[in-house]
C-alpha cells in the first residue's frame, strides 16, 4: 500500500468541456474531446487485466477493452507500478497552466506499487484502508499542517477538537452485500445506531482498521451501470467505488463469501440532518451577518430579516466566494444562487413591506440601475450615496434626504425597509408598465378536454363539481374581501366551445369555433367574469357540461389551438392570467401542434436519445414565446393512459412558469383525492403575473447562466408569464475580475410583476457573501443541498444537447475534482489512500449517487420516456428543499412512533437493511408516498391504522387511510399531512406488503442500495469517487 505522506500534485490537466458554469458549460458542444471519467473501460472480473486503463464506470454500459485513444493519457502497466513512464506523458497530464473552470478530465488510475492488476476493487481496498472524513477550520492552513498523530488519525482542521472528532468510526459487524435486485430511490438516510454516531462525523475521522479487512474481501467487477433517480440532502461521508457491475454481472459471485464495508461507518445524511436540527432547530436565525451559512433546509427555524435576504428566498452553493477566477477554477465548486422570489414565509415571520415613493418611483443607481438597499453607503452628510454594486456616487433626491448619525448611518435607517431589510417591495410607476398603462386584474381560464375517454371515465364530471366550490378560494390580497381575478370557461375536443356566462343571463351560451388552424375568440363581453357576480350562471354551466357531451364519440383532440385561444382571450382583455388545461391524450387531430407517437426506447443510451426530450415541432416553442410576451401562464393537468409526448406538450408549461401535473391511468375512485388536492392547492397559490427578473452583482463577478422554468429573450432578463411560491431559478456566477475581501460579493435580485390585485410592483432581495483568498474558507461555507440542486438542473439541461453518458461522467468527474482540490490544498498531509472529505460536503457523494440514479439519468429503456420528461420538468423548477426531498426520500419507522409525544419518529437511512419484518415504514419524496408493511407487523398497530384484524386483511388497493378514532391512526395521518405540506404536489399513498410484487417499485426509492436499473449503492459509489480522487492526486 502506498503510505507516502501527503504530496501536493501539480494543477489539473488542461480544460475540458464543463458543466454548468465552467467554461464551455454543460449546454454547449465541447470544442475539445471530453476526457471520459468512467464508462469507457469496464474491466471484467473474469479475465486478468494488463492495466487499469480507466476507472470502473459506475453508470453506463461497459465499453470494450482495447487501447485507449491518445487523448485520455492512460497509464500502461508500468505506469501503474512506477508512475508515469515518461516525462512527456507527465507534462501532458499536468500542464503548468491552471485548468479552466470547466475542466472535467479524469486522470488515469493512481499508482499503487503493491496493487494486483486483476481486481479493480483490490486496488480500491488499498486506497480506502484509511478513509477519512475531514473537517476544515481556521487553524488548518495547508502551509502549516499540524504533525500527524501517532495514532494515525489526522487532527481536525477546526482547532482543538473534542475527543469525538478524533474517534475512529466503528465498523460494526460485517454486512453481506445486498441482494442483486435491490432498487435505489429517493429517501432520507436512516439514522445510525448509537455506537456509530460520531456527531455527524465531525473533524478528521478515518475509517478504522476493521474496515480495511472488510474492504479487502470485496468482489471485483465490471463497470458501474446507470442508476435510477433519487435526490437527497447533502450527507456526511465519502463513497466507495462500484465493485460490481449490473446486478446480473458475474463479478458479484466471484470468489468465496465476501464481506462488505459497514454502511454505518460512512457519513449518514440522516445524522447530518439531525445534528443540524439539534444545534439550530427551533431558534431564531437573524440575517445580520454577511456570508453566514444558514441552517439546512430540513431544519425548522424562524428567520428574522436584519439586512440580508432570508434563505427561504435565496440559498447559495457557497457563502464565501473565491477571490479570483484562478481559485474558482482550482476548486471547481460551482458558484450559484437558488432564488425563490415568491417563497412562502412562516406565520411567525414578518411578511414583506411595501414601499411607495409615489410618482417618483424607486430610487436607483444612475450607472448600474441597482435599487436602493442596505448596501448603499451615504456620504457627504447624507446628500450623496455610493452604490455598493458599482461604486458610483449618486445624489440623494431632495424628498429622500435625511441626516446621518455619529457612525454615518441615516437617522431613519430602521424606519425604512429598503435601508434595513434584505427583502421588500416597491410600488412601480407607469414607467414599469406595458405601454405605460396600469395593468388590469388577472384572469383564470379553465379549459376542459371533453373527448370520449374523459366523459366515460367520469373525469369531466369530477372537474365540474370541484370547480363549483374551489372558485370560492381564488387567491386575493390580504386586504381584499374577495378575489378580483376573473374567470372564463372553454371545452374542447376537435373543436373549441366558448361560453358566455355574463351575470344577467338566465342560461350560459355556447359558441363553437371549428376553424382550429386560425383560432379566434368569438366573444369578449361575458367570457371573463367575476365569479361572485356570475355564480349562478357558472354553476348552471358546470352542471350542464357533463350532460352536454354525454353522448360524444369524438376521441381525437387538439392542443396547441387551445393555448392559442386562451392567450388571445387574455390579450384581447388586456390582462395577464393563467390557463388551467385538463387534457388526457396525444393531440392527433388535424391542427397546428399535431403530434405523433415517437416513443422509441431503442434510442436510449444512444447519441439520438436527446431528441426524445426535445419538442417534436417548433410550434410549441413559438407559442411559448407568445404566451410569455402576453403574460399567459399555462398549468397542465395530464391524465394519460399511454404516451402523450410530455417533452412537447409540457414545453409551454415550463417556459411560462406554469406547473405540470400527471396522473397515469387515472381512475376516479382511486386517484381523485390526489388530483383534487393538487387542483385546490394550485388555484389557491399566491403568485405574480407577467414577471421579469434581473440579477445584479457587485463588481468582479456576474450572473452567466439561468436554470429553471423560465424563458429568456436575452442574456440578462428572466421572463416568467407567472411566478408562484414554489418556483425557483438557479443562477450561476462567474468571475470577471478579482473580488475584494473587504467589500465581499453582493447580489440583488429584482422581480417586476403584476400582483393579484392588478398592481405593478418590484420585489427586491439582497444578499451579501464573503470573499476569501483561502480555499479552506470557501469549502467551509459550502451548502451541499444547494450544490445538488445546481448539479441536477445543469445535468437535466445538458441532456437536451449532450449524450447521457457524457453528462454522467461530468458529474462524477466534478465531484472528484472538488474533493481532490480540498484534499490537496486544505487537508493535513496524509497517505493518498486516505479519503478525506470537507465537513460541509460529507454527504455530497451520497446525494450525487442519488442524482445519478434518478430516472432522468438512469438511461434505462424500462423507464418510460414520458416519465423521464415529466421528472425533468419538475426538477428544473424546484427549490433546494424540493430537490433534497426528492433525491433522498424520508423513511420513517411508524412502529416506533410515540403516540403521546408531539414529535414524529426520526427518519432512518434509505436502505433495505433498515427495514424489519415487525415494522411499518412510511416513505415519501415529494412525488411518491409508500406505506410498507412487514409480514410480522404488530396486529394492534395494523388494526389501529387500517381497522382490520390482521396483516392479511389489509387491502393494497386503498390510496387513502381510513379515519379510525384511535391514537395510532391520528398520529400517522398527522405525519402524512405534515409530509404533504412540504411538497407542492399531492402524494398518493401506495400500500406495499413485504415480499409481494409491488415491493419492487418501493425498493427503487431505497437510494443507498444498488438499483434494479444498475445504479450503484452508496458504499460502492464512495469507493468509485475515492478512486477518482486518488487518480487526481497521483
Amino acid at each position: 500500500m502506498n503510505q507516502q505522506g501527503y504530496v501536493a500534485a501539480p494543477p489539473y490537466s488542461q480544460s475540458q468541456p464543463g458543466m454548468g458554469g465552467f467554461s464551455p458549460g454543460f449546454g454547449q458542444p465541447a470544442s475539445a474531446p471530453l476526457y471520459r471519467h468512467y464508462g469507457d473501460i469496464s474491466p471484467s472480473s473474469s479475465a486478468p487485466q494488463s492495466a487499469m486503463l480507466k476507472t470502473s464506470v459506475p453508470f453506463g454500459p461497459a465499453a470494450p477493452m482495447g487501447s485507449p485513444p491518445p487523448s485520455t493519457h492512460q497509464f500502461n502497466q508500468a505506469n501503474l507500478q512506477n508512475g508515469p513512464s515518461s516525462t512527456a506523458q507527465q507534462s501532458n497530464r499536468y500542464p503548468s497552466s491552471p485548468p479552466s473552470y470547466s475542466s472535467y478530465y479524469h486522470p488515469s488510475q493512481a499508482s499503487y506499487p503493491n496493487s494486483s492488476p486483476p481486481s479493480s476493487t483490490a486496488q480500491l481496498v488499498n486506497q480506502l484502508s484509511n478513509m477519512q472524513v475531514n473537517s476544515y477550520g481556521p487553524n488548518n492552513a495547508p502551509s502549516l499542517p499540524p504533525p500527524p498523530l501517532s495514532s494515525g488519525l489526522q487532527p481536525s482542521l477546526q482547532g482543538p477538537p473534542p475527543p469525538s472528532q478524533h474517534a475512529a468510526l466503528p465498523s460494526g459487524p460485517p454486512v453481506s452485500p445486498p441482494p442483486a435486485n435491490n432498487l435505489n430511490s429517493h429517501f432520507p438516510p436512516p439514522s445510525l445506531p448509537p455506537g456509530a454516531r460520531q456527531e455527524g462525523i465531525h473533524g478528521s475521522s478515518p475509517l478504522n482498521a476493521n474496515l480495511q479487512q472488510q474492504l479487502s474481501n470485496q468482489p471485483s467487477g465490471p463497470g458501474f451501470p446507470p442508476q435510477y433517480g433519487n435526490f437527497a440532502p447533502p450527507m456526511a461521508g465519502a463513497q466507495l467505488s462500484y465493485p460490481g457491475g449490473l446486478p446480473s454481472g458475474p463479478a458479484q459471485l466471484a470468489g468465496p463469501q465476501q464481506k462488505k464495508l459497514d454502511p454505518d461507518s460512512i457519513p449518514s445524511p440522516i445524522q447530518v440532518i439531525e445534528n443540524d436540527k439539534v444545534s439550530r432547530g427551533g431558534q431564531i436565525y437573524a440575517t445580520n451577518i454577511r456570508g453566514q451559512v444558514p441552517p439546512l433546509v430540513t431544519t425548522d427555524c424562524v428567520i428574522q430579516d436584519q439586512g440580508h435576504a432570508s434563505p427561504r428566498y435565496i440559498r447559495c452553493t457557497a457563502y464565501c466566494f473565491p477571490s479570483s477566477a484562478d481559485m474558482a477554477k482550482q476548486a471547481q465548486i460551482p458558484l450559484a444562487a437558488i432564488i425563490k422570489p415568491f417563497a412562502n414565509v412562516l406565520p411567525k415571520e414578518t411578511p414583506l413591506y411595501l414601499v411607495n415613493h409615489g410618482e417618483t418611483g424607486p430610487i436607483r443607481c444612475n450607472r448600474c440601475k441597482a435599487y436602493m438597499c442596505p448596501f448603499m453607503q451615504f456620504i457627504e452628510g447624507g446628500r450623496k450615496y455610493q452604490c455598493g454594486f458599482c461604486n458610483c456616487v449618486n445624489d440623494v433626491p431632495p424628498f429622500y434626504f435625511q441626516h446621518l448619525d455619529h457612525i454615518g448611518r441615516r437617522i431613519d435607517h430602521y424606519e425604512r425597509p429598503e435601508l434595513s431589510l434584505g427583502s421588500y417591495e416597491y410600488v412601480a410607476t407607469l414607467d414599469y408598465c406595458k405601454n405605460n398603462k396600469l395593468p388590469q386584474p388577472p384572469a383564470y381560464i379553465f379549459m376542459i378536454d371533453v373527448s370520449y375517454s374523459n366523459i366515460k371515465s367520469g373525469l369531466v364530471k369530477l372537474i365540474c363539481e370541484e370547480l363549483k366550490t374551489v372558485l370560492d378560494r381564488l387567491p386575493r390580497e390580504e386586504q381584499e374581501e374577495s378575489s378580483i381575478i376573473r374567470v372564463g370557461f372553454v371545452t374542447y375536443n376537435k373543436v373549441l366551445h366558448f361560453f358566455n356566462v355574463k351575470s344577467n343571463l338566465a342560461q350560459p351560451q355556447m359558441m363553437v369555433v371549428t376553424d382550429v388552424s386560425e383560432v379566434f375568440v368569438p366573444l369578449l363581453d361575458g367570457f371573463l367574469v367575476n365569479f361572485q357576480e356570475s355564480r349562478s350562471v357558472i354553476n348552471n354551466l358546470l352542471d350542464q357540461i357533463p350532460e352536454m357531451f354525454a353522448d360524444t364519440n369524438e376521441s381525437e383532440t387538439v392542443f396547441a389551438p387551445i393555448i392559442q385561444a386562451g392567450m388571445e382571450a387574455l390579450k384581447a382583455a388586456e390582462c395577464a392570467g393563467k390557463l388551467f388545461i385538463f387534457h388526457s391524450s396525444l393531440p392527433t387531430a388535424e391542427a397546428p401542434g399535431k403530434l405523433k407517437n415517437r416513443d422509441d426506447r431503442k434510442l436510449v443510451n444512444t447519441e439520438k436519445e436527446k431528441t426524445l426530450f426535445q419538442p417534436q415541432t417548433n410550434i410549441y416553442e413559438t407559442l411559448a414565446k407568445d404566451c410569455v410576451a402576453n403574460g399567459c401562464s399555462v398549468d397542465l393537468f395530464l391524465f394519460p393512459s399511454q404516451y402523450v409526448d410530455v417533452a412537447s406538450m409540457g414545453l409551454i408549461t415550463t417556459h411560462t412558469g406554469g406547473t405540470l401535473y400527471k396522473y397515469n391511468n387515472f381512475q376516479v375512485h382511486s386517484d381523485s383525492h390526489q388530483f383534487l388536492n393538487d387542483l385546490r392547492k394550485d388555484i389557491e397559490k399566491q403568485l405574480g403575473f407577467d414577471a421579469i427578473m434581473r440579477v445584479r452583482t457587485s463588481t468582479g463577478f456576474r450572473a452567466t447562466d439561468f436554470l429553471g422554468a423560465i424563458y429568456m429573450n436575452n442574456t440578462t432578463d428572466v421572463e416568467m408569464a407567472a411566478v408562484d411560491c414554489d418556483k425557483a431559478v438557479t443562477v450561476e456566477f462567474k468571475h470577471d475580475d478579482k473580488l475584494n475581501e473587504d467589500s465581499g460579493a453582493l447580489i440583488q435580485c429584482a422581480v417586476l410583476y403584476t400582483s393579484m390585485s392588478g398592481q405593478r410592483r418590484l420585489r427586491i432581495h439582497n444578499l451579501g457573501l464573503n470573499c476569501s483568498s483561502q480555499l479552506v474558507d470557501v469549502y467551509k461555507s459550502c451548502e451541499t443541498d444547494a450544490l445538488i440542486n445546481f448539479f441536477a438542473k445543469s445535468a437535466y439541461k445538458a441532456i437536451l444537447s449532450q449524450p447521457l453518458k457524457t453528462v454522467r461522467e461530468i458529474l462524477v468527474n466534478q465531484t472528484a475534482r472538488m474533493l481532490a482540490c480540498y484534499r490537496r490544498n486544505c487537508a493535513s498531509p496524509s497517505a493518498v489512500s486516505q479519503l478525506i472529505l470537507p465537513d460541509s460536503m460529507k454527504v455530497l457523494p451520497v446525494y450525487m449517487n442519488c442524482l445519478l440514479k434518478s430516472c432522468m439519468l438512469a438511461g434505462k429503456p424500462e423507464i418510460s420516456t414520458d416519465e423521464r420528461a415529466f421528472h425533468r420538468q419538475l426538477v428544473m423548477a424546484m427549490d433546494v428543499a424540493g430537490t433534497q426531498f426528492l433525491f433522498y426520500p424520508q423513511l420513517l419507522p411508524i412502529h416506533s412512533m410515540d403516540v403521546n409525544a408531539d414529535v414524529f419518529p426520526k427518519a432512518v437511512r434509505c436502505s433495505e437493511d433498515r427495514l424489519s419484518e415487525g415494522g411499518l415504514f412510511l416513505l415519501a419524496n415529494g412525488i411518491h408516498m409508500f406505506l410498507w408493511l412487514g409480514v410480522s407487523a404488530p396486529p394492534e398497530l395494523i388494526q389501529g391504522i387500517f381497522n382490520v384484524p390482521s396483516f392479511a386483511h389489509v387491502s393494497t388497493e386503498a390510496t387513502i387511510l381510513p379515519e379510525v378514532e384511535n391514537p395510532y391512526s391520528s398520529k400517522l395521518r398527522a405525519m402524512i399531512d405534515h409530509l404533504q405540506s412540504k411538497s407542492p404536489y399531492s402524494m398518493k399513498i401506495l400500500i406495499v406488503k413485504q415480499s409481494e410484487q409491488p415491493e419492487m417499485v418501493f425498493k427503487q426509492f431505497l437510494v443507498e442500495d444498488k438499483s434494479v436499473y444498475g445504479g450503484a449503492s452508496y458504499v460502492d459509489f464512495l469507493c468509485c469517487v475515492h478512486k477518482e480522487i486518488c487518480q487526481l492526486l497521483n
